[in-house]
């Protein structure tokens, strides 16, 4: 019997496991389409803001590390994930920063004209 306790416990731990391994993979590749976004902004204005670009880098570097110790930090494993497809044909709904008032992406984290966290 106990046995098949500690099995059950060992399943539901490892489902889990799955499903934020799996909410943290949606929030990169989210995070990643709102740099590249903001990049592609950036540049069509002719303007620079590294500060915020730091800002994306460093919270994308946060959820890697959260993917690779959900993973268990398997190198085949953190392979398996790198590529991610988007489609770029999508419009990207837009709301106002509380900040300054530009308009950003719904969803983004960071404004892309003050950089003020959102």
């Amino acid at each position: 019997m106990d046995s098949a306790k500690r099995t059950a416990s060992d399943l539901a731990k490892q489902g889990k496991r799955q499903a934020d391994l799996l909410a943290a993979q949606n929030k990169l590749a989210k995070i990643q389409r709102q740099l590249g976004i903001l990049v592609y902004d950036l540049a069509r204005k002719g303007e620079e803001n590294p500060l915020l670009v730091k800002k994306y880098i460093a919270a994308i570097a946060a959820i890697e590390a959260e993917i690779r110790d959900l993973k268990g930090g398997h190198p085949m494993q953190e392979n398996a994930q790198k590529c991610t497809l988007v489609n770029v044909h999508q419009e990207p709904e837009a709301v106002n920063c509380p900040q300054c008032g530009a308009e950003v992406q719904k969803g983004a984290m960071f404004c892309s004209s003050c950089g003020a966290q959102l």
